[in-house]
């Protein structure tokens, strides 16, 4: 088949497209300081000024350097722009008189530069991405190593770490890099001379950072940068105007990343040419329309993405000719495959991958990966879920059963037409277990036929040439059926596994977009990674640095210390690890990250073993992996949501302050009158007073100083939880003794029974014991506060799953339904008419405070019974 026209790549051309409208951006690159980056700009800048280009230099930084002093000239020099800090005035790059003037190129040098505090940008390339987007064409100057992803590399090879460094993606959007270099001796010598520093500085630097070997590696990693670069704006090139590839202009090894048990080594391989080539690594995975199942490529492709390549999975009919399309796109001059074991008749056909690359790749280096010692890298098919052994045993018991109709159809069915009986159990052998099942039904259930059918009977002899014909147009139909329908039904298998892990994924993104809050979310995500893999699976996040488990189904779910250790390992390195990994492979969970362009969320967990044996095939393993993307962007959507609440709530902090002082002003005095009564009544008649009225006003002011101390401590709390300074200092906590000591205190204090209901055998999480108390201290005392006397309080605490509920209950007023969503804000309080219990409001916005802070919840239930009554509930971690 002639293939299509070669088409432009649509990313290639989006990338030109965002380009337009924007200033042009070019970089003068320099292994180190004083190669004469900035004395060429200036160079170069004269040039295109004498040949009428408007040009004015943004900032220059000579560092006293007279060759460059001098090099300026006759350009313009914009004037800098002084910021006053700590008593002394600044001078920085005015990015506002440069918008201003707006010069067909602006010089800005020092790219990697850091802006004065009271700058717009706290970065100079900042400012040089605005200067782009206002259209102005920017040059600019930086050395290699102040790259972001080159400073560790740098530290290991100089000593000496970075602390100003610019994105890769500054470097990767410009229009032109221009490599400034001289030879190490040539720069030690400058140096010697004064030119880069003044002499006790290049004293200093002679014995640190400019040493021979550390300038010839710099110069190795900027020549290295720049090639890249290069390569880069080669291949976009290719792609954007449809250039079949390969360009020999540098090397690209691509690997083809199969379903076999040699794909592992052929990634590794490929990381080794390499390595060896300095060049970029690519990997691809074909996915065959119609293919048999095999191992899943997974693993080999996670390993490419560890090892540093751009992986990619494409789908198609024909492998050749897909793999030689993304190389060709992608410039790629090596591949890497592996050596399989095809089949005795695809290797007769010459139908294998290898002979088809031999014949087509004539401009490709082709490298052949045999397979590791003890490993065979057949692919094993198995069909329907059934073990080998028994889809083979299948076969005869096929032939056995279309001979026994065969034989009770005999008399009223011609020879001929038994024939179609034997046909018949041919093709269900190839739709249920696949063609080679199906080929040798086929041959048995020739020879059956003939046998006990065809004329002679009981022989394998034929009695004449139409017996002939007929048994091998039979045969010949038979086979042909066999590889039909067997690729038929290895279509419909695999359509049927990819539309049931697509209609999982469409629910899980119907179902995630309609969780109203991050618990919702967890709850979700849980439940549908073990429909979707058919085992316990769990969701953790960090809290402290430490895996929680916030969500599991089924409910019971939670994975084992060992199992904890995987989960700990997963979540500090971002990798898999546990059973079936290359981390604590022992364990009986497996832990996937939940990851973001922000690092790693959080955790998947799914229970491998312990009555799971099944392992999770090919395609629902990449219905995971879906599954585990669509979960990071809506974990990273809530947060960014819960983030934008937060800065709504800062917005309003100004309101609460009002609303504390109107409360102070009312909550406060109240009390103080009273007090101040008291004590003026005893003052003044206190000998003419009978002793029980000393008492009752000595009783009142003492109430009076208890309501006014716990209220200012309400204040202090509520303002400690806003400025985010309280802290948990967690340990284990036995919580029933806390709610026993809790309850016991506030009976004490006012006269009322508490009823306890603990679930017996109560964790012991690890929480704030003070915090915990506080929060039931406030929970009893409000629920006395919003119930008649004689009324019950009941404290309820047991297990949920993954956390611990702890339930204060009464029997009071209640809370009207419109209420519930403002009954945790602060100096929030429950009207009933136009009466409103006496207190601050703030009893609650303390509660929910201090559990968010030990990472729980807390949640309101009103009315609860006959139309009355309160629950408030914490769920903490367990």
């Amino acid at each position: 088949m002639n293939e299509p026209p070669p088409r432009p790549d649509p990313d290639a051309l989006l990338a030109l497209a965002q380009r337009e409208g924007r200033g042009r951006l070019k970089v003068f690159l320099g292994a180190a300081p004083g190669v004469g980056k900035t004395y060429e700009m200036l160079g170069e800048a004269h040039r295109i000024r004498a040949a009428g280009a408007d040009v004015v230099i943004g900032l220059v930084e000579t560092h006293g350097r007279q060759d460059t002093v001098a090099r300026i000239g006759e350009l313009e020099l914009l004037p800098r722009r002084q910021i006053p800090y700590r008593g002394q005035a600044l001078e920085e790059f005015d990015l506002d008189g440069a918008l201003a003037r707006r010069p067909a190129v602006l010089l800005v040098d020092e790219l990697a530069h850091s802006n004065a505090p009271g700058s717009r940008h706290p970065k100079r390339w900042q400012d040089v991405e605005e200067l782009r987007d206002a259209g102005i064409e920017v040059w600019t100057a930086m050395n290699v190593q102040h790259l972001e992803s080159l400073s560790e590399d740098v530290a290991r090879i100089t000593g000496i770490r970075v602390q100003e460094t610019v994105p890769d993606h500054v470097l990767a959007g410009a229009d032109t890099v221009e490599l400034i270099d001289i030879p190490p001796t040539e720069l030690l010598e400058r140096m010697r001379q004064g030119k880069v520093y003044r002499p006790d500085q290049a004293a200093r630097a002679l014995k640190g950072f400019f040493r021979e070997g550390n300038l010839a590696a710099l110069r190795q990693i900027a020549l290295r940068r720049t090639a890249e670069r290069v390569d880069a704006d080669v291949t976009g090139y290719m792609r954007a105007n449809a250039i079949s590839g390969p360009w020999p202009s540098t090397d690209r090894v691509l690997a083809l990343v199969g379903r076999d048990a040699t794909a592992e080594e052929v990634v590794r391989q490929a990381r080794r040419i390499a390595d060896a080539l300095h060049a970029p690594l690519l990997a691809l995975h074909v996915e065959m329309l119609g293919a048999a199942a095999g191992l899943s490529p997974s693993p080999a492709l996670r390993l490419a993405e560890q090892l540093g390549a751009e992986v990619e999975t494409t789908v198609a009919r024909d492998l050749p000719a897909a793999v030689l399309r993304h190389a060709r796109a992608h410039n790629a001059t090596h591949l890497v495959i592996g050596r399989g074991r095809p089949g005795f008749w695809r290797r007769l056909a010459g139908r294998t991958l290898t002979a088809a690359l031999v014949r087509q790749a004539g401009s490709f280096t082709l490298h052949l990966v045999p397979a590791p010692s003890g490993v065979t890298p057949r692919i094993r098919r198995e069909a329907a879920g059934l073990p080998h052994w028994a889809a083979w045993i299948a076969v005869p018991a096929m032939a056995g059963v279309t001979t026994a109709l065969s034989l009770w159809a005999d008399g009223a069915v011609p020879e001929g037409g038994l024939g179609m009986i034997y046909l018949a159990g041919v093709v269900a052998l190839a739709a249920m277990l696949g063609p080679a099942a199906a080929a040798a039904g086929a041959l048995l259930s020739f020879l059956l036929w003939d046998f006990f059918f065809l004329l002679p009977r009981y022989t394998f002899a034929m009695s004449g040439m139409q017996e002939f014909t007929g048994a091998a147009i039979f045969f010949c139909v038979a086979l042909l059926l066999a590889g039909t329908t067997g690729g038929l039904g290895r279509s419909v298998s695999t359509a049927r596994a990819r539309l049931y892990g697509m209609r999982r994924l469409v629910e899980l993104s119907r179902r995630l977009s309609a969780a109203s809050s991050t618990g919702d979310l967890l709850s979700v995500i849980a439940q549908e990674a073990g429909g979707l893999a058919d085992r316990p699976a769990c969701v953790l996040l960090p809290l402290d640095e430490e895996p929680v488990v916030r969500a599991a189904r089924p409910i019971e779910a939670e994975p084992d210390a060992a199992s904890m250790a995987a989960a700990r390992w997963a979540l500090a390195r971002g990798t898999r690890a546990g059973h079936a990994t290359d981390a604590l492979p022992s364990a009986d969970w497996q832990f996937r990250p939940i990851r973001t362009a922000n690092g790693v969320m959080g955790l998947l967990g799914l229970q491998m073993t312990g009555g799971v044996s099944r392992e999770i095939d090919a395609e629902r393993d990449r219905a995971l992996d879906a599954l585990i993307d669509q979960a990071a962007v809506a974990l990273e959507r809530a947060q960014l949501m819960e983030a934008h609440a937060r800065n709504a709530a800062r917005a309003e902090t100004e309101a609460l302050r009002s609303a504390l002082l109107a409360s102070i002003g009312h909550d406060l005095r109240t009390p103080l009158t009273s007090i101040r009564g008291a004590l003026e009544t005893l003052q003044a008649s206190g000998r003419q007073l009978s002793d029980a009225v000393r008492d009752d006003l000595l009783a009142t002011a003492r109430e009076e100083t208890v309501r006014l101390a716990r209220y200012l401590g309400n204040v202090i709390d509520i303002v400690r939880l806003e400025s985010g300074q309280v802290a948990p200092k967690r340990e284990p906590v036995d919580l029933a003794d806390a709610i026993r000591v809790a309850a016991e205190r506030v009976t004490r204090r006012s006269g009322r029974a508490i009823t306890l209901e603990l679930e017996p055998r109560l964790p012991e999480p690890r929480l704030d014991p003070v915090l915990l108390d506080q929060i039931l201290a406030n929970l009893l005392d409000n629920a006395q506060k919003f119930s008649e006397a004689g009324t019950p309080i009941l404290v309820r605490a047991a297990r949920r799953g993954p956390e611990v509920a702890i339930a204060v209950e009464d029997r009071g007023i209640g809370v009207p339904p419109d209420q519930l969503t403002q009954i945790f804000d602060p100096f929030f309080r429950v009207r009933r008419g136009d009466a409103a219990p006496a207190g601050s409001g703030l009893g609650l916005a303390i509660c929910r405070g201090l559990t968010h802070a030990m990472g729980g919840r807390i949640t309101a239930e009103s009315p609860i019974e006959h139309g009355r009554g309160a629950r408030m509930t914490i769920h903490l971690p367990a």
